[in-house]
């Protein structure tokens, strides 16, 4: 790859007057230190950094590649820099047809929170008078609304009626509820059987309408949806990771 510099008329008239004097003696170097863009704070260190990729399959397809690919190549390349550096790589998956910018999508559905912040700044709105009967799940603002009222659930509860709501009509057994959001490594995992009490707690914010999350017995759980209950499905990815 060749850079082309052009100078302006201006720049070359200043640049002739400059040679005519003198050339300055030469400014202190400032010490490297100082000069180093720092990317965190002072007192705190950077462990790693993520990097949002906006490419759909078929811009992938188009260059000769697929998403597999691209993940390998960018791997190899971390292990050629850092052979010690480890990685993990989430794709970001989407209803077909979602508008909006690629890396703006794999952003929301990876749940980068300043891309988050702007999300729910820009979806902010009073509920409608005419929705305010009966539940509404509005996964866009990851809330639950019971007759007009904002249900008071906690990030882990919603994450828990979520899950079963993009599963609808499929029942899902504990082990898989406990892998799919806690991941076998977290320390806060519950096991098959205290995820019961997590369930408890959800149905019984949900009020009147707790026999949305149906248990199974001996099977595990199903979200049933009621002709009074409303799913506002967002037009950003599944939160899901794969």
């Amino acid at each position: 790859m060749s850079l082309a510099l052009k100078i302006s008329d201006a720049s070359a008239n200043a640049a002739a007057a400059a040679s005519a004097t003198p050339p300055a003696a030469p400014a202190a170097a400032e010490p490297a230190q100082r000069r180093r863009l720092r990317a965190v704070p002072e007192g705190i260190e950077a462990r790693g950094f993520v990097l949002y990729v906006g490419v759909d399959e078929l811009k992938a397809a188009a260059a000769g590649t697929d998403l597999g690919a691209i993940v390998e190549a960018l791997k190899t390349l971390t292990q050629q820099l850092v052979p010690n550096a480890e990685t993990h790589a989430a794709v970001a998956l989407a209803p077909q047809g979602v508008g909006g910018r690629d890396v703006d999508v794999v952003r929301l559905a990876l749940q980068d929170p300043a891309a988050l912040a702007k999300h729910r700044q820009q979806d902010e709105e009073p509920i409608e008078p005419e929705s305010r009967g009966g539940v509404i799940i509005d996964l866009s603002r990851k809330r639950v609304v019971l007759e007009g009222e904002v249900a008071p659930l906690t990030y882990k509860e919603f994450e828990l009626l979520q899950y079963l709501v993009l599963r609808e009509g499929r029942t899902i057994d504990r082990a898989e509820l406990i892998a799919g959001l806690w991941g076998v490594d977290d320390e806060e995992a519950p096991n098959v059987r205290t995820i019961d009490v997590h369930v408890r707690r959800l149905r019984s914010k949900l009020g009147g309408y707790e026999e949305i999350v149906r248990t199974v017995r001996g099977a595990g759980y199903r979200f049933d949806r009621h002709a009074d209950v409303s799913v506002q499905h967002t037009s950003t990815p599944s939160p899901d990771r794969f």
